[in-house]
């Protein structure tokens, strides 16, 4: 309940709907490295499960556009919560995506969980979080058959998990952040100072 409180908080930096892509994506999983300030995480992302999601974060990746990006977000749950960082400057944005639910994928924002930042379905561009303890909040929401989901209701896009690394997410989690930097109840979230990412690769 408390994830589908958090649907316009958790992204106010995600664009405008436009014309949707599908990146082509590989036949199996990807890992790829991001190299940051405080340490190297390694992803697997599920371009199998999660082609169209996944086909856009290497679509970044490759385009070397998430260099010299930040992680700037710390929500706390709890005893867990979520990281969010990404591409913000709107001239290195692509279009955005369409929105792969996990009802669809089968996927789920278990610990490690790595998954796109939206406002309304299908406006997901490179706004991506980390979920620090298993928050099926933010998964879709299950459905009668025939029913018409909500925006809430579609959750948000799991597209694959940390394999290496989560010690540095927990301690970006745990990072100073600004009691007066963000708006509403993002207030006392954004890191200070950010964490960048210096690189983020493919790995052979």
């Amino acid at each position: 309940m408390l994830a589908r409180l958090l649907v316009l908080i958790l992204l106010a930096f995600a664009g405008p709907a436009a014309a949707q892509t599908a990146p082509a994506a590989p036949a199996g999983p990807v890992r790829v490295a991001l190299e940051t300030s405080a340490g190297r995480i390694v992803l697997e992302l599920d371009a199998v499960h999660a082609p169209v999601t996944a086909g856009n974060f290497l679509r970044y990746v490759d385009a070397r556009r998430l260099d010299g990006t930040e992680f700037y977000r710390a929500m706390r749950l709890g005893a867990g919560g979520l990281v969010q960082g990404g591409v913000r400057d709107p001239r290195s944005l692509f279009p955005p995506i369409a929105h792969e639910p996990t009802s669809q994928t089968g996927l789920s924002h278990v610990d490690g969980a790595i998954s796109m930042a939206r406002l309304e379905p299908g406006s997901a561009r490179m706004d991506f979080f980390i979920m620090v303890g298993a928050q099926p909040g933010f998964d879709a929401a299950r459905m009668a058959p025939g029913a018409q989901p909500s925006s809430a209701e579609l959750g948000y896009a799991s597209f694959g998990r940390v394999v290496e690394g989560m010690e540095v997410v927990r301690r970006i989690l745990v990072a100073p952040t600004s009691p007066t930097e963000g708006e509403g109840v993002m207030r006392g979230q954004m890191l200070a100072p950010r964490i960048r990412i210096l690189t983020a690769r493919r790995i052979p």
